[in-house]
């Protein structure tokens, strides 16, 4: 061991002259423990939340969107459906169409979008694994009868019972070409829909969007051959990276393709926005809980000026002085921050395993307990925070010290 850091160690173990500095060095730990064990919670805390809402939007979200870098529509006679269903990994290659619509059900009307889907989205697991009705996600049956799925917000705003075999909804979307202000049937085309089922993801889908068969939409809405999007569904535990490179080799330039988090851009960038804030805030809280840190070595020096004559007697220079209190500094911030990230790390682990901390009763929520998610670059961070705040804070009060002291002498 080095000996500055033994020295500094023994100075933190040791008793002190007075008991005053044992106090207050106790309560510089304290401080920073409470600072980097709320720091490691709350990020964590951020890490759940963010996992469950990626996993509600994985669900009905593609794994890969193609879109069209200028227009709003794709030409399907001219683009590569064949050669995208030929790269290793890829499930399903599925056109869609997603326009402005109005629905109206039950003297009820609300504003949201119509996305017209191939039959194969009854065919994907996880889809199905949203929807709740009578027959599951049905987009038509084998009598060539089609039906719509709307979200469960959109249902709840018309008053419609997915339960009720007689459950319908009239869709309009705006008409191409020549239309009129002044007349709505003049500027929309219609329809209607039975409804045997709804589904149930993140709230800002569930309450604009309903799905309908992909030929009934592009029918409406006058597109032929067209689609304003395509979509790619991967099997399990596929290498996205490599799929998105490849399908982007292929589609060219014209086109983008965007995976989930891209096309999810938005919500990502306010929960990583918020979780930073977070992070600063807390990071100023600890930098406060450090002003403990510098009134104890402050005191400490001063404690200690017999034992630094001595060292200076025996040939130690103002270099070595300075690293022994800097060392001692660290140590506290150090041990703090174990401290508090031990703590807060068993906390996360137990809320994990056994969820005990639980939403109020009474609600109807997603997830019983409350999510968290421990990231070790989490730990890594919060940690050489801790490290930066504790070294900064030492090296500014010694300096200080030993300028203070020259000065005098």
């Amino acid at each position: 061991m080095r000996l500055p850091l033994f020295i500094a160690n023994r100075y933190l173990l040791a008793k002190k002259s007075h008991n005053l500095i044992n106090i207050i060095t106790w309560i510089s730990i304290l401080g920073i423990s409470v600072g980097s064990f709320a720091l490691i919670v709350v990020l964590s805390a951020f890490n759940g939340l963010e996992q469950v809402i990626s996993s509600m939007n994985s669900r009905l979200t593609p794994d890969l969107q193609i879109s069209a870098v200028k227009g709003k529509t794709i030409d399907l006679t001219a683009f590569p459906l064949g050669q995208l269903k030929d790269i290793q990994g890829v499930e399903y290659v599925i056109p869609t169409i997603t326009e402005d619509a109005l629905f109206r059900a039950n003297d009820k009307q609300h504003i949201g979008q119509v996305k017209g889907v191939g039959l194969e989205y009854q065919q994907i697991d996880r889809l199905n694994e949203i929807v709740f009705g009578n027959d599951g996600l049905q987009l038509a049956d084998d009598e060539e009868h089609d039906f719509a799925v709307p979200g469960a917000g959109v249902a709840w705003y018309l008053g419609i019972n997915a339960y009720n075999p007689y459950a319908m909804v009239r869709i309009y979307v705006p008409k191409r070409g020549n239309a009129s202000l002044m007349s709505l049937e003049n500027s929309f085309n219609s329809d209607v829909l039975t409804v045997r089922s709804v589904f149930s993801t993140e709230q800002e889908q569930d309450e604009k969007m309903v799905l309908v068969p992909f030929d009934w939409l592009s029918e409406l809405l006058e597109y032929e051959n067209k689609a304003t999007n395509v979509e790619l569904f991967t099997i399990p535990n596929a290498d996205l990276s490599k799929i998105k490179k490849s399908v982007g080799t292929i589609i060219g330039e014209d086109f983008t393709v965007k995976n989930q988090q891209e096309q999810q851009e938005t919500l990502y960038k306010i929960m990583r926005s918020e979780k930073w804030a977070v992070y600063v805030i807390l990071t100023f809280i600890l930098i406060l809980a450090t002003f403990n840190v510098v009134g104890s070595l402050s005191m400490l020096m001063i404690d200690k000026r017999k034992d630094t004559e001595i060292l200076k007697s025996m040939g130690a220079d103002k270099r070595l002085i300075q690293k022994i209190f800097m060392n001692e500094g660290l140590l506290i911030s150090v041990a703090g921050g174990i401290i508090g990230l031990l703590l807060g790390i068993i906390l996360v682990l137990l809320q994990q395993q056994f969820g005990f901390v639980k939403f109020g009763t009474g609600g109807n929520y997603v997830v019983d307990a409350y999510p968290v998610l421990l990231k070790l670059k989490d730990v890594l961070l919060i940690f050489a925070t801790i490290l930066v705040v504790g070294c900064t804070s030492a090296f500014l009060t010694v300096r200080h010290a030993m300028r203070k002291e020259v000065r005098i002498n």
